[in-house]
Formats: structure tokens, C-alpha cells, sequence
């Protein structure tokens, strides 16, 4: 909420940091290409003669914004504790569509650890005191189904995204480009028609605040960041490695701030680390495939023969 509590409209937030994705990408492209022409062939090659990978982009990019409008929603109705514990259920999603959209296979103690991964997390992450919220009990049972909706989005559209990454040489940057042009349309077209009225009398930035500002940046620069990592990895050790950031932010956090480390977070950073470990130790065994053997004989000699 800004200054009066008047609380900003959500899908302006998603409208920004779509945005400064689409900046980023544009200059992190143009530093690739080292021109401002070069920018404009690599569009004109990887974008608009590439119509069937850019109509590919549409679905993460309407899931991604349905994802981010739930949370900026589901937020002002959840408390915090509530919000950021179900949030963890995206880890569970993303392993579920990994494994139907990819072919991933995981082994039985590789599920465990992403369920204990969710745990560790949740604990992590959950505020040392109850906030008290004013939401009545029918909006706190809708930000409930908000973030539940948005951790099955999360799950589909990263892994979705994924296999177009993986399956298409335009480069991050360029997808990247595609999925926040698509995004914006997206949003800005959904916040036009519901909140037209208000955004015409308040303005668009009604209710923003610095830690809204600050919120919208981290969101647009972590965007960036999980498209290299989904470009190299996968989205399963996406979800270890901002796990492990989390407990390593606490930790500096701890040594030069005011950052109090609780029993609980001690617990779930046990939980998280030993997550990490059993999911890499306990990987699926590899599948041997069983070929025919067949015998000829050759004079005196017989030749076994596998086909």
C-alpha cells in the first residue's frame, strides 16, 4: 500500500516488470550484437521470420502474467505466512510438468526430497510473528485458490518454456524478448479493462510506495536471471538453487545486519541442504536396453552376432 493506504493495483506491477525485462533483453542483445543495427537483424531474423516459435512464446507469457497477477493478488488477501508456505508448492508443480511435458524421470527419493525441499523452504521463510490481517474469510478462501492457481501456472509455464528454450537456437535473450513483448500486451490489455476507470482517475502508479518499486525491480531482474538457468539446467535445480540463495541471503544478512537466526530457520535450511543432497545422490537408475543376440556360423568358427 502506498501513502493513504490507498493499495496499488496489481496488474499495474506486472505491467513494469514485464517491461524492464524487455529492456533488459534488448540491451543485453544489443551488447551481443555490438550495434544498434545489429540489434534490429537479430529482431528482424529470430522474431518475425521465426512466426511458428513466436506464436510458441504466447503461452508462457499468458501464463507467466496470469502467475504474476495471482501473486500480487493473493498477496493483499493472505497473510504472509500463508502466502509464502503454499508458495512453495511451485516446487512440486514444476517436478510434476517436468516430468509429463519432458519425459523427466525422478526417483522415488528424489520426490521425497522436493517434497522435503517445499518443508525446509516453508519453514525458512515463514515470519517469526502471526500478521494480523483484516481480509474476511471468503477473500482469505480466494487468495488461497489464487495461489494455488498460480503455483500450477508456475509449473507449466517454466517447464513449457523450458522445452521451447531448449528446442529452439533464436537464443535466451531473443525468447526472452518475445515472452515479455507478449507478456505486456497481455497484462496491459487485462488492466485496461478492469481497472480503466481507476488508472484514468488515480493514475497509473496509484498506491506505489518504494518497497513496491523495489518488489517490481527484484521480480524483472530474477525473471532474466531464471531464463539462463532453465537455458543451462533445468527448472527443478532452479527451485534448489533459489533455495540455497535464500539461506545464504540470511546468513549475510546475519553477519552484517540485524537479521535474528531462529530454531525454525535452522531447521529449514537442514531441511533444504539435505534436500540437495539426496536429489543428487539418488538419481533414477539408467534404463539398459536388452539386444537380441543372434549366431552364425562361419566354417568352424561361430559368430555371435547382436542386432
Amino acid at each position: 500500500k502506498g501513502p493513504g493506504d490507498d493499495l496499488y493495483i496489481p496488474g499495474t506491477a506486472v505491467v513494469l516488470s514485464e517491461t524492464l525485462k524487455l529492456i533488459g533483453s534488448l540491451a543485453l542483445i544489443t551488447a551481443q550484437e555490438k550495434s544498434l543495427s545489429g540489434l534490429l537483424k537479430r529482431l528482424q531474423s529470430d522474431i518475425i521470420d521465426q512466426p511458428i516459435t513466436t506464436l510458441k512464446i504466447m503461452v508462457p507469457a499468458g501464463l507467466y502474467t496470469l502467475q504474476n497477477t495471482l501473486q500480487y493478488m493473493a498477496a493483499t488477501y493472505l497473510d504472509a505466512a500463508t502466502f509464502q508456505v503454499t508458495y512453495q508448492l511451485k516446487v512440486l508443480t514444476t517436478a510434476l510438468f517436468s516430468v509429463i511435458l519432458l519425459g523427466k524421470r525422478l526417483s522415488f527419493a528424489q520426490w521425497l526430497s522436493l517434497v522435503l525441499l517445499t518443508g525446509g523452504v516453508a519453514l525458512i521463510q515463514m515470519p517469526d510473528k502471526a500478521a494480523v490481517t483484516t481480509s474476511t474469510p471468503a477473500e482469505r478462501l480466494l487468495g488461497f485458490i489464487m495461489i494455488i492457481t498460480a503455483c500450477f501456472s508456475s509449473g507449466f509455464a517454466g517447464v513449457y518454456f523450458e522445452k521451447v528454450l531448449k528446442g529452439e537456437t533464436a537464443g535466451v535473450w531473443v525468447l526472452n524478448v518475445q515472452l515479455a513483448g507478449f507478456g505486456i500486451i497481455i497484462a496491459l490489455t487485462s488492466l485496461l479493462f478492469s481497472h480503466y476507470e481507476r488508472i484514468k482517475d488515480q493514475g497509473f502508479f496509484a498506491g506505489y510506495n518504494n518497497e513496491v518499486y523495489i518488489a517490481i525491480c527484484l521480480q524483472a531482474f530474477g525473471g532474466l536471471i531464471v531464463a539462463v538457468v532453465v537455458k543451462y539446467a533445468d527448472n527443478i535445480l532452479k527451485g534448489f538453487a533459489t533455495s540455497i540463495s535464500i539461506i545464504l541471503s540470511a546468513i549475510i544478512s546475519f553477519m552484517y545486519f540485524d537479521f535474528v537466526i531462529t530454531n525454525r530457520f535452522g531447521i529449514g535450511a537442514f531441511f533444504v541442504i539435505a534436500s540437495t543432497v539426496i536429489y543428487s545422490k539418488f538419481r533414477p537408475a539408467q534404463q539398459t536396453k536388452t539386444l537380441p543376440v543372434t549366431s552364425k556360423t562361419e566354417g568352424n568358427v561361430v559368430a555371435i552376432v547382436r542386432t
